[in-house]
């Protein structure tokens, strides 16, 4: 298993920042973690992660308006979400599972939940091996389940055989 896989993290709520970011800012923090993890849709572009599809997500509501041009950790978790996930979903789907997850629990909840069962999928799909199968899990945890195996199983298939 290559390091990189071995030490994906996703920043847990208590690690987003604690102030509100400008969208430079917020780009460089989301890079800091996705980069090497997530391709970008526009083969020209460098950055996998711009200033235009954050304006995007918000034009179309995918994500709430910044206040007075800053971001909060709302915000942050919500587009942690959306950039992995897109990998593998589209935008409205994604704002269905956002919605589901929000619904069942806090924002601070849902989204901690999303970085470790997200990370254990990686782990899980790079060792070969397969989850175990757990009958006590709510219908909220097996979707949030298999949601994060297919960006995992996706990510698999594009390092191991297609060695991108």
């Amino acid at each position: 298993m290559n390091e990189d896989i071995k030490n994906f993290h996703l920043p847990r709520w208590d690690e987003l920042p604690n102030i509100d970011l400008y969208i430079d800012q917020l780009v460089s923090f989301l890079e800091q973690y996705l980069a090497g993890y997530i391709k970008n849709d526009n083969e020209k572009e460098e950055k996998i992660i711009t200033k235009t599809m954050i304006n995007n997500y918000v034009k179309h509501k995918a994500i709430k308006a910044p206040v007075n041009k800053k971001y909060n950790k709302g915000h942050m978790a919500s587009l942690f979400v959306i950039f992995i996930l897109k990998e593998v979903y589209s935008i409205h789907e994604i704002e269905k599972l956002i919605s589901l997850a929000i619904e069942t629990s806090p924002i601070e909840l849902a989204y901690d939940r999303f970085c470790s069962e997200l990370e254990k999928a990686i782990r899980i799909v790079f060792a070969e091996k397969n989850y175990v199968k757990n009958s006590r899990l709510s219908q909220e945890q097996y979707i949030l389940r298999n949601v994060v195996q297919s960006f995992a199983n996706k990510l698999y298939v594009q390092r191991v055989y297609l060695k991108k």
